[in-house]
């Protein structure tokens, strides 16, 4: 290790007169200025990422099966011979088939990669090559063995050690730099230089947990010789997986630990709570609230009479009510003399919470605003001389030239589309003001633990009373007639109907029916029908006019995009229909159907879907058939897509988890949360830890100073 360490740090003019983990990745072995350009493209741009940048699967190549031991329908890897390489074209489509032939002496086997005629000049007989892919052919035929596009690697008596013979990682690649190449570099990495990665945990830590050190834990992640079983390994449950889950884990809840600490330390308002508006609004209300709605106001009353900002994060299915419990917050601060505003992402959600608003208290004689960049004569006046009690808007209220004059209560909805930065720029629009998050998106418990764990957190988890459960179906292309029928009967009953498509217009590159299109064929169907059409594109007011004439009943059939994904609220409408469902997340999808089921009367969603679809499509379709429940949604949709981009976490400010899966790693999660918020709480500052001090602010990339909701 010492030669090691010499030889690195010799000066040389050609050279970095010093190797470090943040040494630029060009001047390490086999990298160079161009290679490095297709590095970044995986987000390698110096040796520390180069180390940190795990296998995304693991192939056992200590004992290859020989040809005559594959098995037909496996994926299954070999390494054999060329003996033949050819590139033939159909004789119809002209299409270019790359084809070659390999041998082991135990039998034949031909691969076959379609339009690629390229990888000829990568073959050439006597060739010695690894197959991994499916294994394909006739068993009873003389045809033999095939494998279709499988992935290969060149092998050359020098890779015996790093390519074969062993546990070999597989590494993501990109155009420029294939699996193979990446792997050759991680050996030189990992053999030179391992040893500048330091374990910035505390040795009690690892101790307590029973954890590998962590120079130990990247090496296994990469070349696996003390844990050989492949099966675990793919799985994520090797030790070394642990170690590195782990401090993804406590590194994560460290920084929010943290900021709660912070938060908990700071001087709030104390709002009193004892109220007159809050009274009158709930007395002028035309349904009871739920129990669940009473026990969340209780939580937030509370938290407002305390001298500290108040941070808490309200999550429930749609239409659980969360609207009224954000009015009652907004009454509380505007009755103790100070102004509430309520953030939501998109203008048309933002209409909607200014019109729900403006109805329930416009007889409490309160002045309430409405901030968009496409406002007409913006309140900008209005809201900085205090006259607007209440402001509703979108990121424009964080704009420079938006001054408040004395807000005491922030409200953020859909919180997971807004980023820290904008999250942090509205608390600075008052002094310390309280903060209140809402989302219609259910999150699994886990989720919400990691993603909010500097915050309080409130669950409404009942309905109103009189919803019955959407009645949920897939259909298909041949199945239109059924459709057309279903809807007729809907109308026939007096209710009305909501079709969203996915597009405005027609794409031909994804040849998805487009709403303008679809609204034409409607009103052809059914000529006797009012059918509206509402999008994304549309001016405010036209949207507002076609969504004020859906909710009068003037309109029987909308005709959307997803812009009605939230906020618009017809107890009238009972079906609703979405063409090319298997295009639209779950989530999504779940949010839609929400629109409906509001009235009383059974209700239908329709998801109609254009085969052939992927697995993870299937899985989507199938779950909105089997539930209704947005929590169980929320669970399969985190099973589906995976944590990393449950909720897009570089757009919530938070450190991406590379190694750590919530669900997979929940027991980590919980042993380094407990781990990380003890450690806080002993020592805020983590003046004895310089190093995992040092870790802490790098993962956070300075944003602990920021993110505050």
């Amino acid at each position: 290790m010492d030669k090691v360490k010499n030889l690195t740090h010799k000066k040389n003019s050609n050279y970095t007169p010093q190797i470090t983990k943040d040494t630029h990745v060009q001047y390490m072995k086999g990298v160079g200025p161009a290679r490095s350009k297709i590095l970044e493209r995986l987000g390698i741009k110096i040796l520390e990422d180069l180390l940190f940048y795990f296998p995304w699967r693991y192939e056992d190549r200590k004992s290859l099966k020989k040809i005559n031991e594959l098995s037909y329908g496996n994926i299954e890897t070999t390494m054999c011979e060329v003996l033949s390489a050819e590139v033939i074209t159909t004789p119809r489509k002209k299409m270019k088939i790359f084809e070659i032939t390999v041998t082991d002496q135990t039998g034949f086997l031909k691969s076959k990669w379609f339009n690629q005629p390229y990888l000829e000049r990568y073959f050439r007989k006597g060739q010695k090559v690894i197959l991994s892919g499916v294994v394909k052919g006739n068993p009873y035929s003389r045809s033999g063995l095939e494998m279709e596009n499988p992935d290969f690697e060149l092998v050359g008596d020098e890779d015996k050690f790093i390519h074969t013979s062993r546990i070999v990682p597989v590494y993501k690649a990109t155009e420029g730099i294939s699996p193979k190449q990446i792997r050759t570099l991680m050996f030189n990495a990992v053999n030179n230089y391992l040893f500048l990665i330091d374990d910035y945990l505390p040795e009690e830590v690892l101790k307590r947990h029973g954890l590998k050190p962590l120079p130990g834990a990247v090496k296994e992640m990469h070349f696996p010789e003390e844990f050989t079983d492949v099966a675990s390994l793919n799985k994520g449950s090797s030790p070394a997986h642990r170690r590195l889950a782990f401090d993804e884990f406590f590194l994560l809840e460290l920084g929010l630990a943290l900021l709660k600490k912070k938060e908990v330390l700071e001087h709030g308002i104390s709002f009193k709570v004892e109220n007159y508006l809050v009274d009158k609004l709930l007395k002028s209300l035309p349904f009871q609230l739920t129990g669940a709605q009473k026990r969340v106001i209780a939580e937030i009353m509370s938290d407002m009479q305390r001298p500290v900002p108040m941070n808490r994060l309200i999550h429930g299915d749609v239409g659980c009510g969360k609207t009224v419990i954000a009015l009652v917050s907004m009454l509380i601060a505007v009755e103790n003399g100070y102004q509430a505003c309520l953030m939501a992402p998109t203008e048309l959600l933002a209409e909607q919470h200014f019109i729900n608003i403006h109805k329930m208290i416009e007889t409490l004689g309160l002045k309430i605003v409405l901030l968009t960049s496409s406002s007409k004569g913006k309140p900008v006046d209005d809201i900085s001389q205090g006259t607007a009690q209440i402001v509703i808007g979108t990121h424009a209220l964080i704009q420079e030239q938006v001054k408040f004059n004395k807000l005491g209560l922030a409200i953020i909805d859909e919180q997971h589309k807004f980023g820290v930065v904008q999250r942090a720029n509205i608390r600075r629009k008052g002094f310390n003001p309280d903060i209140l998050i809402m989302t219609a998106t259910p999150i699994p418990r886990t989720l919400a633990i990691t993603l909010y764990g500097d915050l309080d957190i409130s669950i409404i988890d009942e309905l109103p009373s009189g919803r019955k459960p959407i009645i949920t179906k897939v259909f298909f292309p041949a199945q239109k007639d059924r459709i057309y029928s279903l809807i007729k009967d809907e109308l026939s009953k007096g209710r009305q109907v909501y079709i969203v498509y996915p597009l405005i217009e027609e794409s031909e590159k994804l040849d998805l029916k487009s709403a303008i299109d679809g609204a034409e064929a409607l009103k052809k169907i059914y000529p006797d029908r009012k059918v509206g059409l509402v999008h994304g594109r549309m001016l405010r007011d036209e949207r507002e006019i076609v969504m004020a004439q859906f909710k009068s009943g003037e309109i029987d059939i909308l005709v959307a995009t997803t812009v009605i994904e939230v906020g618009i609220d017809v107890p009238n409408a009972s079906l609703m229909l979405i063409v090319h469902a298997e295009r639209f997340g779950l989530a999504q999808l779940h949010q839609l159907r929400g629109r409906i089921g509001r009235g009383g009367y059974d209700s239908y969603c329709l998801l109609m879907s254009y085969p052939p679809f992927s697995e993870e499509a299937k899985r989507r379709l199938k779950a909105m058939e089997s539930t209704g429940d947005g929590f169980k949604i929320a669970e399969e949709d985190l099973e589906i897509r995976g944590p990393g981009d449950f909720f897009g976490t570089r757009q919530s400010g938070i450190p991406d988890l590379r190694v750590a899966n919530i669900i997979r790693d929940i027991n980590v999660l919980e042993s380094a949360r407990k781990e990380a918020f003890a450690f806080i709480d002993a020592e805020p500052d983590l003046k004895s830890y310089p190093l995992l001090k040092e870790t802490l602010q790098k993962k956070w990339m300075g944003r602990l100073e920021l993110v505050k909701s």
